[in-house]
C-alpha cells in the first residue's frame, strides 16, 4: 500500500514507479477554483484532481504546461524541480 504525506498543503504523490515521487502543490488560484466551480454547482475534490494528475486517461503538453484528463476533469499543471504545480482545472465532457 502506498502512503501519502500531507505537509502544509503539499502532498507526496507517487507517479508511476515508487521511485518517481513528486510534491504536489495547488496554486492560490487552483485552491480558489474549488469555490468558483461550487458556485456554479460543479463539485470536484482535491483527491479527484490529485488522481487525475497521478493516473490520467489522457495527457498532452503545450509549451511548458502539461494537461491531464480523467473522466470529467482536465487539469493544467507544470513540473518544476520535483514539484507538480497545479495551475487550474475545469470540467470537460467525456
Amino acid at each position: 500500500m502506498t502512503q501519502q504525506i500531507k505537509i502544509l498543503g503539499l502532498l507526496t504523490l507517487p507517479l508511476a514507479p515508487a521511485a518517481n515521487k513528486f510534491m504536489l502543490y495547488f496554486t492560490k488560484y487552483a485552491e480558489n477554483k474549488f469555490d468558483i466551480l461550487n458556485k456554479h454547482k460543479v463539485f470536484f475534490t482535491r483527491e479527484q484532481i490529485e488522481n487525475t494528475v497521478g493516473a490520467p486517461d489522457k495527457i498532452s503538453k503545450k509549451g511548458k504546461l502539461l494537461t491531464a484528463q480523467k473522466e470529467n476533469v482536465k487539469v493544467i499543471y507544470k513540473k518544476e524541480a520535483g514539484v507538480i504545480k497545479i495551475i487550474t482545472f475545469f470540467p470537460v465532457k467525456s
